[in-house]
């Protein structure tokens, strides 16, 4: 049947795109469906256009910090905000086309439309699914559909892979309303820059876009329920975060919550619970980023009874439900809700279908998080508190930016890096990092944790002189008494 395939792909995020392309490589027949954009929310309205106008909003931090660099600018850095959202959407519109690229190279068929499942392929046959019309659009603005490609029919599959994302959580009462209450997507592209902004949740998406702001030149709150900003992260660092980010200017408010709002005609009020006291804080908008859930309504999973869990659908470690023929990957699987998760789960997923003796499942603990603010926040693997909870004796190193050649001459001396062993044999348990550039950094311990590294290798590992890498050697050397500058 010319609608038959081998595996179909529902959605065309990261995971789903490279699950498709991982899929094709392997000889199966291979069809994507997608309702907007190629390259899902990370290319289009997440991790891609936020590091977009991140970057933005470094160089106008520099340029406004040029003396300390022994340079002199004639006039004032002005940001014009239609310029600095056209340069994101462009970036973005440059990687979708490059995902449209990739499906022809790999002779993937793109499906556009809203797929449902509507049968599981039992006893041998094929699973099915119904792609219609459009309806709900998430992402805008939106992309015409390309001439030429796949639209609306059945289609069939032995294998359907549900690779259909997430979309940011809402809190009754708080509901996002495009102009005054905004999810990251208005976020991304206001039409004007705000004076003064409420971030509500300090999780990677709400710290990334209080850096943003704040550095553009907005008077930026952050109201966090939690007693700690990034709350996944090792208290420590987050701690050494937050001080640099209030240096900045940024007011953050812990174990705070948003009880309810009101709103005028360009400008909201936020009455904050604190210490037993309502506080009210009024600003242009308030960014609602109190974290994200899985894309499972209104695609047939109920109806063939896939099994789902708090709004994700559960899995094994291979990606499998408990219907046959039926798997998920990425943030609709759930958490960690990361984009190179997702691609690794949807490689490993394609490969077990194939029957390939190398497919390894996923190990969480070895899964790096980043984020982009000012200064940049990464890790992997456990943080102390929890190294301590699961029974292991530790050792913990620590080495300052201050101390660091590279870090003082790229005027950028406030940062810490911290590595945790297990002190019974040597095994690196967890890295963590604030700092500039550290989201490029940690891929060395993600690197030193599934060759399964220990210390002594790390300590005999040259590392080049003068370069910020140099501090992870001095970190693991501090953990063992051997550090050597500082």
């Amino acid at each position: 049947m010319a609608n038959s395939y081998d595996v179909i792909v529902i959605g065309s995020g990261p995971g789903g795109y490279v699950t498709a392309i991982r899929s094709a490589q392997l000889g199966f027949k291979t069809a994507i469906v997608e309702r907007e954009h190629l390259g899902g929310i990370c290319l289009n309205w997440g991790c891609i256009p936020t590091k977009a106008l991140l970057r933005t909003a470094e160089i106008k931090h520099f340029s406004e910090h040029a003396k300390d660099y022994g340079l002199k600018l004639n006039g004032s850095i002005e940001a014009d905000i239609k310029d600095v959202v056209q340069r994101s959407r462009n970036v973005s519109a440059r990687l979708n086309a490059g995902v449209g690229y990739l499906m022809k190279k790999n002779k993937i068929d793109v499906i556009w439309g809203e797929a449902k499942l509507t049968k599981a392929a039992t006893d041998g046959g094929l699973g099915e699914i119904v792609v219609g019309k459009i309806t709900k659009k998430i992402m805008q603005p939106q992309n015409p559909v390309p001439k030429g490609t796949l639209g609306e029919g059945t289609y069939q599959a032995k294998h359907i892979i549900v690779a259909t994302g997430a979309r940011p959580r809402t809190l009754p009462g708080i509901e996002p309303d495009g102009k005054l209450v905004w999810t990251y997507f208005e976020a991304m592209v206001p039409e004007t820059m705000p004076k003064s902004i409420v971030v509500m949740g300090s999780g990677a998406i709400g710290i990334e876009f209080a850096s943003f702001y704040r550095d553009m030149g907005a008077e930026v709150t952050v109201v966090e329920m939690m007693p700690q900003i990034m709350p996944v992260e090792d208290a420590e660092i987050s701690a050494f975060a937050r001080k640099q980010l209030e240096k900045k200017g940024i007011r953050i408010l812990t174990e705070a919550k948003v009880s309810k709002i009101e709103k005028t005609s360009n400008s909201v009020t936020a009455h904050i619970d604190i210490n037993g006291k309502t506080e009210t804080i009024t600003a242009d908008r308030l960014i609602s980023a109190v974290g994200v859930q899985g894309n499972i309504e209104n695609i047939g999973l109920e109806a063939l009874g896939v099994k789902t869990e708090r709004g994700c659908v559960v899995i094994d470690e291979w990606g499998r439900t408990n219907v046959p023929g039926i798997y998920a990957i990425g943030d609709v699987a759930g958490a960690p809700m990361l984009a190179h998760k997702a691609e690794e789960e949807g490689v490993i997923c394609v490969e077990h279908i194939a029957g390939l003796e190398t497919a390894e499942p996923l190990d969480k603990k070895k899964i790096p998080g980043c984020t982009y603010c000012t200064p940049q926040v990464a890790s992997v693997g456990l943080t102390e508190a929890k190294a301590k909870a699961a029974g292991y004796d530790i050792r913990v190193g620590h080495f300052s930016f201050s101390a660091n050649g590279k870090a003082i001459a790229m005027g950028e001396d406030q940062g810490i890096v911290k590595t945790i062993f297990d002190k019974k044999t040597g095994q690196l348990l967890g890295a963590h990092m604030v700092g500039a550039e550290v989201t490029e950094l940690i891929e060395g311990f993600v690197v030193a944790m599934n060759l399964e590294t220990t210390e002594e290798e790390l300590m005999h590992t040259v590392f080049p002189h003068p370069t910020l890498s140099e501090m992870m050697k001095e970190s693991v050397l501090d953990a063992y008494g051997q550090v050597l500058n500082a």
